[in-house]
């Protein structure tokens, strides 16, 4: 047998293999546990340090978030509904200065609020898709004292207030009647980071119509929405505010999807990550003064009481991944982003 003419030199070293085979770990296992345990470490003192930023700009992530209701920005205001281009720039100018960002209706429902540390989202909403809201020039560039231009000329004085909006469309379509027009100026919103929503084909009262009428008014519009900017909305404001029969008809229907639908305004909404959030009537804010019934429930009088109330608001801590907030909190957190919790 080979075995015997194995000498010393030839015994000790079969030993020494048969040795490391069974008493020591190999070099590659040492390593991988060596990066496992590294990458623990460093996941730790990433949360860590999260943490630490969310403390320092107290941050809210299931506060209230206010969603303003526009209409018609004209120079002779004919209702309560309508604001003068001076209104409209100062109603902006107060966000500005009060550390509002605008955010778009979509990315609110989605959970995709991407603001910076100690900033509070605002959701600015227009209705009726009037001409006042925006017109475009024979170039392509809105037209003086629009809602639009209004939005972008604070937005370039102010860097860092995002001149974004959710526009919710009716047949009135900005006033255009030619297919082509129509086109023209929901796509330049679509390129512009506007956000373009539904708010039915008629604007007609959904409370106590049928299932058929219903889905009629929001797909029809819908489609009509899709084939001319290639967006499919992704949220409805129902006209009046009032919610039809099934509230989860404005939600889904044939051809549509909504992620959220808006009421007309009274109150701040809820976060999204809140357990108080009902994506089937998000509550929406009037603008206006504090006159009569708006005394209370406009958005002057809700933006002095989020000021008065800081520990309500909405406060980001600037990751989009997180959702921080302080830890005595954490009874509202909806289940759906205990991943994303970031308590403190």
């Amino acid at each position: 047998m080979r075995l015997r003419f194995l000498g010393g030199l030839g015994v000790l070293a079969a030993a020494a293999i048969l040795t490391t085979g069974c008493d020591s770990q190999p070099a590659d296992t040492v390593k991988m546990a060596d990066s496992k345990a590294d990458a623990a470490a460093k996941a730790k003192a990433s949360k860590a340090a999260k943490v630490q930023r969310a403390a320092a700009v107290k941050a809210n992530e299931l506060g209230q978030i206010p969603v303003l209701m526009f209409h018609r920005v004209v120079d002779k205001p004919g209702t309560t509904d309508d604001r003068s281009p001076a209104q409209f720039r100062a109603d902006l100018e107060r966000l500005v200065k009060e550390d509002y960002v605008p955010i778009t209706a979509a990315e609110m429902v989605a959970g995709r609020i991407d603001i910076p540390a100690g900033k509070h989202p605002v959701v600015l909403t227009f209705d009726d898709s009037s001409p006042s809201q925006l017109t475009l020039n024979e170039v392509g560039v809105p037209h003086k004292d629009t809602a639009v231009a209004i939005l972008k000329e604070v937005a370039a004085k102010h860097p860092g207030f995002r001149p974004v909006a959710t526009m919710y469309i009716t047949r009135d379509m900005f006033g255009k009647t030619v297919r082509e027009e129509q086109a023209q100026t929901l796509q330049w919103l679509k390129d512009n980071g506007f956000d373009l929503g539904n708010h039915t084909r008629d604007h007609i009262n959904l409370r106590g119509r049928s299932q058929k009428e219903v889905e009629e008014q929001i797909s029809t519009i819908g489609k009509q929405i899709a084939s001319l900017s290639g967006v499919k909305p992704t949220t409805i404001a129902l006209p009046y505010g009032n919610q039809p029969k099934n509230k989860n008809w404005a939600l889904h229907g044939p051809g549509y999807h909504h992620d959220g639908a808006f009421l007309a305004g009274y109150t701040p909404s809820p976060a999204p990550f809140s357990k108080a959030f009902e994506p089937a009537g998000i509550p929406r804010i009037k603008v206006m003064e504090k006159k009569g019934d708006c005394s209370q429930f406009c958005s002057e009088a809700w933006l002095d009481w989020l000021n008065k109330n800081p520990d309500m608001r909405y406060v980001s801590d600037g990751d989009p991944r997180t959702v921080a907030y302080p830890k005595f909190k954490n009874p509202y957190l909806r289940k759906t982003f205990a991943t994303w919790a970031l308590p403190y």
